[in-house]
């Protein structure tokens, strides 16, 4: 299968790899660009510097690979947490060790570290798009969060390469909802996960699969489509 993956210009990392261990070539297309926000970013730095943090999380790539390099030389030890496998390694090439949350979903931030947010500062540096849900759940965990918004989405308006997919495979809500494609009835429509799927969903297009919230679980659940 010939699978069609939404990812940021230059972004698709170890995506081939990954699906040729599934039997599957894949390309990237990208209905999203992004635009990073350097004074954010030196923001964020100067507070980790400052050891503001106890903690961070890191909910997608592009930050891992932002603020990964001036982690591993540091002598501050927060606890590190990346949302999904692709985040982690990210973060790995830069030689900074972080644990994976169990299911990979902002949601599941607060309640994987339950107790040990209570009197805790947790530093996000994240996209710009709203995730008070997030920052609620850190705080009614006795936590303190700290966004920095780093980097912004912005529509490519690129109508995506479809031509010779097979599969087409949103990771993303919001590459979905700005995505300029056709669909087509030989062409499978797949979600990362559920909340992309649930997007999907409201505009009435069914995914023909979903996937767990990671590159993997959206392969197994393609299997024997």
């Amino acid at each position: 299968m010939r699978i069609a993956i939404t990812r940021l210009p230059d972004k698709g990392g170890d995506d081939a790899e990954r699906c040729a261990r599934f039997g599957h070539a894949c390309y990237p297309v990208s209905p999203l660009r992004a635009e990073v926000y350097p004074d954010a970013v030196d923001a964020f730095l100067a507070a980790f510097e400052a050891g503001r943090f106890d903690g961070l999380f890191f909910t997608s790539a592009l930050p891992a690979e932002l603020i990964g390099p001036h982690l591993a030389g540091s002598g501050q030890r927060p606890r590190i947490v990346a949302i999904g496998p692709a985040t982690q390694a990210a973060l790995t090439r830069h030689g900074v060790g972080a644990e994976v949350l169990p299911s990979f979903y902002s949601r599941d931030f607060a309640p994987h570290l339950g107790a040990w947010l209570a009197g805790r500062t947790v530093g996000i540096p994240r996209a710009d798009v709203p995730n008070e849900a997030l920052l609620e759940a850190i705080r009614e965990a006795g936590g303190t969060p700290a966004e920095y918004r780093v980097y912004g989405l912005c529509r490519t308006d690129e109508t995506l390469d479809l031509a010779h997919a097979d599969a087409v495979l949103f990771t993303s809500a919001n590459s979905f909802s700005e995505a300029v494609w056709t669909p087509r009835a030989n062409l499978l429509v797949c979600a990362i996960g559920d909340v992309t799927a649930e997007r999907m969903r409201e505009t009435g297009v069914e995914p023909d699969a979903v996937g767990n919230g990671s590159l993997e679980g959206a392969l197994h659940a393609l299997e024997g489509r």
